[in-house]
């Protein structure tokens, strides 16, 4: 999400702000980290505990979504099916994505593989995998 401000920034990083923002209009192709603006959209974040990832997937049916973590790589996959419009109406924007669908997340290599969790509740799959035990932080006493 881009953020404007209303102070004047400094010209060059205008120009390279705009150069990024066009850079990304034209980069649709796969990619390990899957598609730069794909669907799901997603957020991903983490705590010292776990890493919490957020696939915003609404009017796709749970069963049809397909979560797999191997050797560090997520990948979440899935179909959303097609709306289909009255007989004899025409449709005039249809910008609702169908379709199958596949997004690959890296994730740290701290993470406990091991123990993962999947919730699918109003359109958004919430995935949280837990960080090792090794790598939590703790507290060293000092003697």
């Amino acid at each position: 999400m881009n953020y404007r401000t209303l102070f004047p920034r400094d010209m060059f990083a205008e120009l390279d702000r705009l150069q990024r923002e066009m850079q990304q209009a034209f980069e649709w192709s796969p990619s390990i980290r899957g598609l730069t603006r794909g669907y799901p959209a997603m957020n991903v974040g983490s705590t010292p505990r776990s890493v919490e990832i957020y696939a915003f997937a609404p009017g796709v049916d749970p069963a049809s979504i397909e979560v797999q973590l191997e050797q560090g790589v997520l990948t979440i996959a899935g179909e959303r099916k097609p709306v289909e419009a009255p007989e004899k109406a025409t449709v005039h924007i249809d910008e609702r994505f169908s379709g199958r669908f596949r997004r690959v997340v890296t994730l740290p290599d701290d993470i406990d593989p091991q123990a993962v969790t999947a919730r699918y509740s109003d359109g958004v799959l919430h995935i949280s995998v837990q960080r090792r035990e090794a790598a939590q932080p703790r507290r060293i006493s000092i003697q």
